[in-house]
């Protein structure tokens, strides 16, 4: 093994050699030690807008191609995402959501007024079974978020019963009568949604007290293991997790933390695709200020779990913008350019870095809704486009529980500052971020390959990084990249593949030395063997 000493010496050699290199790197291979679960790359789904209808259910006699009431193409793209855990049916909505009015012959569940997000009067034609059931399908696991907010504690125990009771209780017999004779496996429970906020307006101790009498009476039945999530954290309130910790603690396996990449929440937030030079750098700054905020609430949990037994799930992030002109108000209808990609790329490679922490988190929203994967044509073409955000979390599939590698890599930086700095940031003595134009992020996978991402946000310099790969002999590297001509550039429905991944071939190796020619504005991902 490589001694610290040599390493030192071998990067000033690695310097000398590579002098008209711009960066130096190393990555640590034989230092890893936390796993990066899966459940990281989750996705949520909620009653909001064309998430659900027309986006994930189009139901089983439409023209569009469907498996089973299941849009096909959109079936099959998250098919392919290996999507790991889906959070439903909110948000917002789930705390109006009671869950008897989507059970049973679709034909007799009565409707009701989605209060939260445009007023849209909703059929429950997708509730309990076709969500559970499309889980099955996808292989992933769900994620259920139960109403506190306007539910009651039995409404709550008794769908947990209705899901996942074997036989011999009232809620068993009702879920066979309506066609499902075993019990689902289910095993995320979010007990109320922003509970201080739009889940019932509560302050944390209130809350504190409902959560533990709301979790006592959801029960594990027939081997069906509960993993109970409190209510948890919007950014930057701190209280609200010592609180939680100080008045809850063990008797929830986790808390939510939700961060939006957003510039506030009155007036404009910024167009999707239509942004000047600073407010792409302000975006990128302001998307890896989650890492402060992360450290903040990690440092709370470790006093009162130095085990950490308590997971932290950031189970809502993503960019924020306006709706898209034309589109219906309220639901929250946005394209999705490059630079939400980028977004993506650097979020996930901090949930990388607090992996030991960071057990889950869910980007807002898998389809047509915010920071999605996928968009949907809303006037029934049946017409469908991938995002760039959607090509981030495919090239990232590998980093799926491969072990978190540590990596060394000083990147060149700048400061951001202009007028969507608000009081709502985490603010900084001179009122900028520091923003750095190279992130990475590197694992080893089950069968002893590297996978490495690099993203250059520059919007106008290349960088040429050499990589030493510490305690590991490489003889082969592959990858992919994903740029365009502008950080504006997205897909439509005219133009489904103008940010699209393609083969990377500026990746070389020699005498142990990855070094990596990426472009300004580019992400790349490889894989090394």
């Amino acid at each position: 093994m490589i001694n610290r000493l040599t390493t030192t010496l071998l990067a000033a050699a690695l310097a000398w050699q590579v002098s008209a290199q711009d960066v130096t790197a190393t990555i640590h291979a034989n230092d890893g030690k936390q796993t990066i679960k899966k459940e990281i790359y989750g996705q949520f789904a909620e009653h909001l807008g064309s998430c659900i209808y027309g986006g994930l259910w189009v139901g089983e006699n439409s023209p569009i191609p469907n498996i089973q009431g299941y849009r096909k193409d959109v079936f099959d793209a998250l098919k392919a995402l290996k999507v790991p855990v889906l959070r439903w049916p909110g948000g917002c909505f789930a705390d109006e959501y009671h869950w008897r009015d989507g059970i049973g012959p679709r034909s007799e569940r009565p409707s009701m007024k989605n209060n939260n997000w445009g007023g849209t009067i909703e059929d429950n034609s997708f509730g309990t079974h076709e969500f559970l059931n499309l889980c099955e399908m996808l292989g992933c696991e769900p994620y259920i978020s139960g109403n506190v907010g306007s539910g009651t504690v039995e409404e709550l125990a008794k769908w947990v019963e209705y899901m996942t009771s074997e036989e011999g209780t009232p809620m068993a017999k009702l879920r066979k009568e309506n066609g499902r004779e075993k019990p689902w496996k289910v095993k995320y429970l979010g007990v109320g949604n922003e509970s201080w906020g739009c889940g019932g307006n509560m302050r944390p101790e209130f809350y504190s007290d409902l959560y533990r009498r709301y979790s006592t009476y959801c029960r594990n039945y027939d081997g069906n293991q509960l993993y109970k999530i409190a209510s948890g954290a919007s950014d930057y309130d701190y209280n609200w997790t010592q609180v939680l910790m100080d008045r809850v603690g063990t008797l929830a396996h986790g808390v939510s933390l939700h961060y939006y990449t957003c510039s506030g929440w009155t007036g404009s937030k910024g167009s999707a695709t239509q942004f000047d030079d600073d407010q792409y750098y302000w975006t990128l700054g302001k998307c890896l200020e989650i890492e402060d905020v992360i450290k903040k609430h990690k440092a709370i949990m470790d006093e009162k779990d130095p085990k950490h037994q308590i997971g932290l799930l950031v189970d809502e992030w993503g960019t924020w913008w306006d709706e898209e002109p034309g589109t219906i108000p309220g639901h929250l209808y946005q394209q999705n350019a490059l630079r939400d990609a980028f977004v993506a790329a650097l979020s996930l490679n901090v949930f990388h870095r607090h992996t030991d922490r960071v057990v889950m988190a869910n980007i807002a929203q898998v389809v047509n809704v915010l920071q999605s994967m996928i968009l949907t044509d809303q006037k029934g073409t049946g017409h469908m486009v991938l995002t760039p955000t959607y090509h981030v979390f495919q090239m990232y599939t590998p980093f799926q529980e491969a072990t978190y590698l540590p990596l060394d890599l000083n990147s060149e930086t700048i400061k951001v500052r202009h007028e969507y700095f608000t009081a709502m940031d985490a603010t900084r003595d001179d009122g900028y971020r520091t923003l750095p134009l190279l992130s990475a992020s590197a694992a080893k996978t089950t069968d002893g390959s590297i996978v490495l991402a690099l993203t250059n946000v520059s919007l106008d310099k290349s960088q040429t990084v050499a990589f030493d790969i510490e305690g590991y002999t490489a003889k082969s590297v592959s990858g992919r990249i994903l740029t365009s001509a502008s950080v504006a550039d997205y897909n439509d429905f005219e133009h489904p593949d103008r940010v699209a991944p393609r083969e990377f071939k500026d990746a070389k190796l020699k005498k142990g030395v990855l070094t990596v020619k990426i472009p300004a504005k580019s992400l790349v991902v490889l894989t090394v063997k």
